[in-house]
């Protein structure tokens, strides 16, 4: 009868409290939608960075920040600018071209 010794009892009751405490804890803030906004919202702005960096090394130019706070609208110096037309036809042929195959199966679905 060892076991029942009062207050081991008392201490065992105490820790595992405490451990249940720090579970509820964790699992509060792992579903928090502040939380969750968070996680997502740094989520999101590390593909947008690799995404960023991917276009520029596809564009062979390297976007970076700028230093002084009166040119805080320009990434890259005038000599540098890339041309983007030749990107944003091909977007929107993708775009397009996404666009007519989504019609032609709903069109296709409806027979």
């Amino acid at each position: 009868m060892a076991d029942t010794d009062p207050d081991e009892l008392e201490r065992r009751i105490a820790r595992t409290r405490a451990e249940l405490a720090q579970t509820v804890d964790a699992i509060h803030d792992r579903v928090s939608p502040k939380r969750v906004a968070e996680r997502t919202v740094a989520d999101v702005r590390t593909r947008a960075g690799h995404l960023v960096a991917s276009v520029g090394d596809a564009l062979g130019v390297t976007p970076r920040p700028v230093e002084r706070a009166d040119e805080a609208g320009r990434v890259w110096e005038e000599e540098e600018r890339p041309d983007l037309a030749p990107v944003l036809i091909g977007v929107g042929a993708v775009l397009v071209v996404g666009a007519a195959i989504m019609l032609w199966r709903r069109r296709n679905r409806r027979r």
